[in-house]
């Protein structure tokens, strides 16, 4: 795409030539049509109209040919445009495995977002350059749009769920960031800044902030501080089910269904705790609506990812040795 076209922002992301390449394809398809069902409209109207001198047409045989091909070179058109459309959709709302995280709540009418390490930015984000960089998304109170065109981005932040959408950034600068859904009287000020920098002054940037601990740390705090290890304590006669490595693995529930531990599933956990409990206990966890923010809320699911990928890591580092070990040795007192 040229930069110098006004109506095109400049192409600021790995995905953002593909955008632009289908929604261009896709314009010059629906122009070129256009144009061809007018004109031959036309032409027809004014050279076959009807005179007071003419004699009735002769009846008209229609040709295979003609019908087959106006069929088959539209549909082997359209399904070109939807294979094509379809690739580009999914390696958009497929992020790589090694992307960075970055948590986003929409509040009217304001960007709120925070890093792994902590730090935290009001309608402002730094990212590296060339990173992958995963936005998991949530709101306060409305639907909010994460909108960045020179990343040709844009995802809805739903209240109540999380939705997630990533970039990885190929220009240093700084791009607008956007809400692209109306929020309310202030939606046209709901706007900021995605500042894309060189990996070594992002990461001087990074450490440059206040000492804030990471978002696993707040929540282990937070976790204390709400008394949760009261009933989530490990070994036998606790009121609630361990969390040890519970994130990613298939909870059992009462009634026999099945669920994979996800984001979705730990948040609703905390704000909704009796939607859905797991099998062999019992429904007296008190929902922390009201009491716990989304902020709070990912400080939590943050602790337990945490939680969990500290337990697998001491299961994989003991299982050599004990590998090693003879059965004698694995009874000895």
């Amino acid at each position: 795409m040229r930069s110098d076209l006004p109506l095109f922002p400049v192409q600021a992301s790995a995905e953002a030539r593909q955008v632009d390449h289908l929604f261009l394809a896709t314009l010059i398809l629906s122009v070129f049509f256009a144009l061809l069902v007018s004109a031959t409209l036309l032409t027809f109207a004014v050279r076959y109209r009807r005179r007071p001198k003419d004699k009735p047409p002769a009846p008209i045989h229609g040709s295979h040919v003609l019908e087959i091909a106006w069929m088959v070179l539209p549909l082997l058109l359209a399904m070109g445009t939807f294979v094509w459309g379809a690739e580009v959709f999914f390696r958009l709302n497929r992020p790589p495995d090694d992307t960075m995280v970055v948590n986003v709540v929409g509040k009217r009418w304001m960007w709120k977002l925070q890093h792994p390490s902590g730090r935290r930015e009001i309608n402002e984000l730094h990212v590296p350059l060339g990173t992958p960089v995963r936005l998991n998304m949530t709101s306060e109170d409305v639907i909010h749009s994460f909108y960045v065109p020179a990343f040709r981005i844009k995802a809805d932040a739903v209240p109540g769920r999380y939705t997630t959408t990533w970039f990885r950034a190929t220009r240093p600068g700084r791009y607008h960031l956007f809400c692209a859904e109306y929020c309310g009287t202030r939606h046209s000020g709901m706007i900021g800044w995605v500042e894309v920098m060189q990996p070594e002054a992002f990461q001087a940037w990074l450490a440059g902030g206040t000492q804030e601990v990471s978002l696993a740390e707040a929540g282990e705090r937070l976790f204390n501080d709400l008394g949760c290890v009261t009933c989530h304590k490990p070994g036998s006669g606790a009121r609630g089910p361990t969390l040890d490595k519970l994130y990613g693995s298939t909870v059992k529930l009462q009634g026999g269904e099945s669920i994979t531990a996800d984001e979705t599933y730990l948040r609703e956990s905390i704000l909704y705790p009796a939607a859905r409990v797991t099998a062999g206990y019992q429904p007296i966890m008190p929902t922390f609506r009201g009491l716990v923010s989304e902020e709070g809320v990912l400080e939590l699911i943050e602790y337990l990812k945490s939680r969990s990928a500290q337990k697998a890591e001491e299961s994989s580092a003991s299982a050599p040795s004990s590998a090693g070990k003879s059965p004698g040795q694995e009874r000895t007192p």
